[in-house]
């Protein structure tokens, strides 16, 4: 809407994303704090909280009443604020609109299940999961390499130059990309607040890399792969970041309100699209270091017990185990905080480390 401004009516102020991604990320902050408090009554009228896992930590049975789905507030608002504020003709406006949304559908499917069953395993089966993900994730690649001009050739950090091309395998790739991306968040989404602030940070990070690939000049002078119209993303990564500020005001411990997968495999899953759209996809063991260490945590775990029968940790994913080793909450998520700063800072030095 804001674009048609400029189009149409001559203010010439909002053809600038950086203008349009700093109302976004206004817009979105300020609908998640003024509807989060109305979700969280009719949630908790309803009994709309998720079944703690049975096998969780004791000091997670206080969080049992805390209701879920969040997600679909923040979600939600992010969408309002980019369909404001973003060009809608845009091919990869549209991927990231499709990729938040579809993502959003598959976690409140799995929430509804959860709370309707009672039970943590009630939702979903695991492999169901899984093909509606790489279903929803084909479509969103499909979309993007048939109606732009995005490049299918391979980068890596610290290297300016394509290591070879994907040809008609990228949209498999950029599939494995989404949705490792979305499970990845999905399972540090274990502590209040210990998905929302890493998120934030490495989509601050990612869309600064998505912004400079969108920039001709920019791009040239930084040594980056060009991606044409792939700036205007910036719009939905702030009004993402905009609406996670808002909703960890109630996530921050004792939370007030879980994400949910509705919240988490979307975000996750956008991350990953972010990462895509930017020709960055293998920075995003940077990017999201501390979900790349929840979800090998988990492999690991998982690997061991059944070759070896012996487990690794004494819980996973990794933060759990810290839980069982006494430590406290807080304690647990500011460190992992403090991870995710510094290795989106790591992150960051790509720009000019090429």
């Amino acid at each position: 809407m804001l674009y048609w401004f400029y189009r149409h009516a001559g203010v010439n102020l909002f053809q600038y994303i950086t203008l349009r991604a700093s109302i976004a990320f206004f817009l979105g902050f300020i609908l998640t704090i003024w509807l989060m408090p109305k979700f969280i009554s009719w949630a908790k009228k309803r009994k709309a909280s998720q079944p703690i896992y049975e096998l969780a930590p004791s000091t997670h049975k206080s969080k049992n009443d805390t209701p879920t789905m969040g997600g679909l507030v923040f979600v939600g608002a992010t969408l309002l604020a980019t369909l404001l504020c973003a060009r809608l003709n845009n091919v990869f406006v549209v991927g990231g609109i499709l990729t938040l949304g579809l993502f959003g559908l598959i976690g409140l499917k799995d929430d509804l299940s959860k709370i309707i069953g009672k039970k943590n395993d009630a939702g979903l089966k695991a492999k169901h999961k899984f093909l509606l993900q790489c279903f929803c994730a084909f479509i969103v690649g499909l979309l993007i390499v048939v109606s732009s001009d995005i490049s299918t050739e391979l980068y890596v950090p610290f290297y300016k130059y394509p290591i070879f091309d994907l040809t008609y395998f990228s949209v498999l790739f950029w599939m494995l990309v989404m949705v490792s991306s979305s499970n990845a968040v999905n399972l540090t989404d274990g502590l209040d607040g210990l998905a929302t602030v890493p998120s934030m940070f490495s989509l601050f990070s990612i869309g600064i890399f998505v912004y400079v690939s969108g920039h001709a000049t920019l791009s040239t002078y930084l040594l980056l792969p060009k991606v044409s119209g792939s700036g205007e993303v910036l719009i939905i990564v702030s009004a993402l970041i905009g609406s996670l500020v808002g909703f960890l005001w109630y996530n921050c411990h004792p939370a007030q309100v879980f994400m949910g997968d509705s919240g988490s495999l979307s975000v996750g899953a956008f991350i990953g699209y972010s990462a895509i759209v930017s020709k960055n996809e293998f920075l995003l063991i940077f990017v999201g270091f501390v979900f790349v260490l929840e979800t090998l945590s988990v492999i690991l775990q998982v690997g061991s017990f059944k070759t070896r029968k012996k487990r690794v940790f004494l819980m996973a994913p990794i933060h759990h185990h810290f839980e069982i080793k006494g430590w406290a909450e807080n304690k647990i998520i500011v460190r992992f905080w403090i991870m995710a700063l510094i290795s989106n800072l790591i992150a960051l030095t790509a720009l000019k480390i090429r």
